[in-house]
């Protein structure tokens, strides 16, 4: 990960709750001199996100050292220490919600990859693939906690590879159409995968010759069908209301892939506390 992934959204989240006047509270009452704080896990799964953690204090104070006992990709128990602040009172205050929010979502999100994960392997060899669906200027967090959850990042954006969906194979008339437009374009470029919605369509992409193929909203028994089709020619994704119940039966039908958004809009924050000494 690098810092400048970070650096920007750190900026903003320190604008906001500092504003022009910084902690007015830990100001008033937080004494002089040094004091330590430790981060405990009050939650079980995966830590992910201690970088931005840290960074968080730099940017208020570069006289705070942060020290972690464990790092990115742990598994946390319960009432486990995870780390410790030290360094003026009312920097480690000054910080103390802005850093949880960031280390608390990301190792959120690394937790429930590692989930789905170890699902899909139980029942086959399905990787889990992130989505675009982030929150906006989130994204290359996001991603880098689901890379330390075990799981692997789709595209970035719409700039690095082609995923022909609905509504561009819409537009277009048909897939090999929007195939043709694609490869006239940008030639080998870009890796081309396209969504599929049945199986006269994985039969137009089959036969576009594309690299993945998407199938959407498909049942697993409907999966496994396609997927025995397909037969090794295109590496197969499966995506859409991709639940934790529905992975094990998926993955056991044998695609490549299973695309779930939900593991960077929708999980549950890790929880952590940090108490001064």
């Amino acid at each position: 990960m690098r810092e400048g992934d970070y650096l920007p959204l750190l900026q903003i989240a320190l604008r906001e709750d500092l504003g022009d006047s910084g902690d007015v509270t830990s100001q008033a009452v937080a004494p002089d001199g040094e004091r330590a704080a430790t981060l405990w896990s009050k939650d079980t799964g995966v830590l992910a996100g201690e970088e931005v953690f840290a960074a968080v204090f730099r940017a208020i104070d570069t006289d705070v050292r942060v020290r972690f006992a464990l790092h990115d990709g742990a598994f946390l128990e319960k009432g486990q220490r995870v780390a410790e602040v030290t360094g003026r009172a009312v920097s480690v205050l000054s910080g103390e919600r802005t850093s949880l929010n960031f280390i608390s979502f990301l190792s959120g999100i690394a937790t429930a990859t590692r989930s789905l994960v170890m699902q899909a392997r139980a029942t086959g060899n399905a990787v889990i693939l992130d989505t675009r669906k982030t929150l906006p200027g989130w994204r290359a967090l996001s991603k880098y906690a689901v890379t330390v959850g075990g799981g692997r990042n789709h595209r970035q954006g719409l700039y690095d590879m082609v995923l022909i969906k609905d509504n561009h194979i819409d537009s277009a008339g048909s897939i090999a159409e929007a195939v043709r437009r694609v490869r006239a374009r940008w030639g080998t470029r870009f890796v081309v995968e396209v969504e599929c919605r049945s199986a006269a369509e994985v039969s137009d992409a089959l036969a576009a010759g594309v690299d993945i193929i998407m199938l959407d909203n498909m049942e697993a028994e409907e999966i496994r069908r396609e997927v025995q089709r397909i037969a090794g020619r295109a590496k197969v994704e499966a995506s859409g209301t991709m639940t934790p119940e529905r992975i094990p039966a998926v993955s056991a039908a044998g695609v490549d892939f299973i695309s779930v958004g939900a593991i960077t809009h929708s999980v549950r924050s890790f929880d952590f506390s940090l108490k001064i000494a």
